[in-house]
């Protein structure tokens, strides 16, 4: 017989380190064994002690293969972690413009937000993200919206600075 514990068997203690090492995986891309772990029974929205799902640290940290398991077992790309951030805003965040192609490809809407408002394209403006920016544009993203605050992407990019960002929507105002 195994000495290994089961799920059933485990401790308080062998079972948070057991996420850990779950949401650690997230965050090395280790898209073979999420996807073992969630063929074996993982809930794909699984979140740690800062409401991070599995799928917000692979995106977040640009493993899109990981992104892609995770999506494919389910997993919800409109659950915002605890500091009301989605996945596809941590992207344009990040600047990692094929992660936010590759959650758009998957349905998530392009003016997708959470409690705080903010959209990608907004993000995007904010770090003078041009060519993210353009492509949220072009994939229809609003550059009226507005955040929770009444602030709008141009709004955004005025208030970090963000000069090219800046530009470019302000012609889009009109």
């Amino acid at each position: 017989m195994s000495s290994q514990p089961t799920p059933a068997t485990m401790t308080d203690d062998e079972t948070a380190a057991f996420a850990e090492q779950v949401f650690e995986r997230a965050r090395q891309g280790d898209a073979e064994m999420l996807g073992r772990l969630l063929a074996s029974g993982l809930p794909p929205n699984l979140r740690n002690h800062k409401g991070d799902t599995l799928l917000m640290l692979a995106s977040y940290h640009g493993h899109h293969d990981a992104v892609r398991v995770l999506l494919a077992h389910g997993a919800d790309p409109l659950i915002a972690n605890d500091n009301g951030q989605l996945p596809i805003a941590g992207a344009a965040f990040k600047g990692d413009l094929a992660m936010i192609r590759l959650l758009l490809e998957h349905g998530v809407p392009v003016d997708a937000a959470a409690q705080d408002g903010r959209t990608a394209l907004m993000l995007a403006a904010m770090f003078n993200r041009s060519e993210i920016l353009d492509y949220l544009l072009a994939q229809g993203a609003d550059p009226a919206r507005q955040d929770a605050r009444g602030s709008t992407a141009l709004m955004a990019a005025q208030t970090m600075g963000a000069v090219d960002a800046a530009a470019r929507l302000q012609v889009l105002a009109g």
